[in-house]
């Protein structure tokens, strides 16, 4: 049987601020263990919350940049239920008025297509504590630094229908919470977590199936492993006969497995009311308008400005736009390295080979876009050819030195350019080469003289000891051999 597959998605977006969303309280990542939950957040009998101004203003920054309605007049709420790691028995969350409204995101897909994805709405909310498990021997500890830290919860509309679509719309979120700066982005701390909802309908049908609710992936791998195990697991359950039962799921990426974690609650469930120690807020235009001057310039302004400005092309101007400092840092390269085209490929290239090896991201990299320009210069002038340009990022990398034109005098990396010195060279070769010589003169098939010149360069680059320019050898050598 022919199935549709329909996705919709939850984000969990930690927002960059400070303090926790309604108390002072450090929300920096790797503190000991209860070093930063205070009154507030331990629910101490007499606190009262008092509201994160800057929560707000991130949250209209986004929703903003997702061309959604802001919601003038939010209200907070408490969502009763009981967990070891939610010590009020409660989280203060908003549910009938959301500080962001209906709004949308337009993604690239492979096949070149563009598909608008809605948003239903994106609310403020605190995050839960940490159960701990590991280390207690049949015990659970419990962790209340994350208790109040600041999150907006994105909620879409059940607008995608395959796994590819699912990450490019979770890419495209990732890419716009750090280009505002609202959101440092690094899911392996929990910045940022996905709720896959997923159900199956018969091809073509109006009515939606039963949907599950795959939670807490934190990573774009699993988010697509997950989807998969889920649609295959779903359709075999009903192409049997049975039925979906409306749940939740955990799932585990290392073993490609999932497990039932509680059957599917409603928000009756969860007994909302409205948070008696908080007022409703009221946002006003100005408040609005001071969020809209701290938008920066979005991925898809800065993917059409790469284009323009750079001459890329579509792929490479969506890679390089689609994380804030990586775009920074193209941009460096480009301005030092006068080559934006030779930049890119070399971020595309060895650049992001080496952060990928070393699992480092972009702000850790021990070579500044400057450094990587000087570099380029010095590849599209000629001065050091595309084997010893690794050799000197290597050493860029390794901290030996921090110049590149010290690098390449210190270890001869210098490319020989001087055509009267290169002539000679080949000259020699060829005189030692005779038999060669002659195949290649008496083969009449041109692709397989072509291929026959690479004879030539292996010893021409011995000759030169590696410094020879393989663009001019190359020259001399079909004008020398009568090719």
């Amino acid at each position: 049987m022919q199935w549709d597959i329909v996705i919709g998605l939850e984000i969990h977006v930690q927002l960059a601020t400070r303090t926790k969303i309604f108390s002072g309280s450090s929300t920096a990542y790797g503190a000991e263990p209860n070093t930063q939950a205070n009154a507030v957040d331990l629910a101490m009998p007499g606190t009262l919350p008092v509201p994160n101004e800057n929560a707000f203003r991130y949250a209209v920054m986004f929703g903003l940049a997702v061309n959604a309605e802001i919601g003038r007049r939010s209200m907070f709420e408490r969502k009763n239920y009981f967990y070891p790691d939610l010590p009020k028995g409660y989280q203060t969350t908003q549910l009938e008025q959301p500080i962001v409204g209906p709004g949308y995101v337009d993604v690239d897909l492979a096949n070149g297509e563009t598909k608008r994805i809605r948003i239903h709405h994106a609310h403020l909310e605190e995050d839960a504590g940490k159960s701990l498990h590991e280390d207690y021997h049949g015990m659970s500890g419990i962790d209340l630094n994350r208790a109040g830290t600041p999150l907006i919860e994105v909620v879409t509309e059940p607008d995608m229908n395959s796994a590819e679509e699912a990450v490019a719309f979770a890419r495209k979120l990732h890419s716009l919470v750090t280009s505002l700066g609202i959101c440092d982005g690094d899911m392996s701390q929990g910045s940022m977590r996905f709720d896959v909802n997923i159900s199956l309908k018969p091809k073509g049908s109006d009515q939606l199936g039963t949907r599950t609710e795959t939670k807490n992936l934190n990573s774009f791998r699993f988010m697509e492993q997950a989807i998969a195990h889920e649609v295959e697991r779903q359709m075999d359950i009903l192409e049997d006969g049975g039925r979906i039962v409306q749940e939740t799921r955990l799932y585990n990426g290392d073993r490609d497995e999932s497990r039932s974690m509680r059957t599917k609650e409603e928000a009756n469930d969860y007994r909302y009311f409205p948070c008696p120690d908080l007022l409703p807020v009221v946002i006003d235009d100005d408040f609005i308008e001071d969020a809209r001057s701290h938008l920066p310039e979005l991925p898809d302004a800065l993917k059409a400005r790469f284009k323009e400005q750079y001459g890329l092309n579509d792929y490479d101007a969506g890679l390089l736009s689609g994380d804030a400092k990586l775009a920074a840092f193209f941009e460096e390269a480009a301005e030092h390295g006068k080559d934006a085209k030779l930049a890119a490929n070399w971020i595309q290239g060895e650049f992001s080979a080496r952060l990928k090896a070393e699992d480092k991201s972009v702000a850790e990299s021990p070579i500044s876009g400057a450094q990587l320009g000087d570099l380029v210069v010095r590849i599209a002038d000629n001065t050091v050819s595309s084997a010893g340009a690794k050799k000197v990022f290597e050493a860029l990398w390794t901290g030996e030195n921090d110049n590149v034109d010290a690098i390449i005098d210190a270890k001869g990396l210098k490319q020989v350019s001087d055509t009267g010195a290169l002539e000679a060279m080949v000259d020699e070769v060829l005189a030692g080469m005779p038999d060669q010589v002659a195949q290649y003169q008496n083969e009449e098939d041109p692709k397989k003289r072509k291929k026959m010149l690479g004879g030539f360069m292996g010893p021409l680059m011995k000759a030169s000891k590696g410094q020879g320019n393989p663009k001019l050898f190359n020259e001399i050598l079909v004008k020398k051999l009568g090719g």
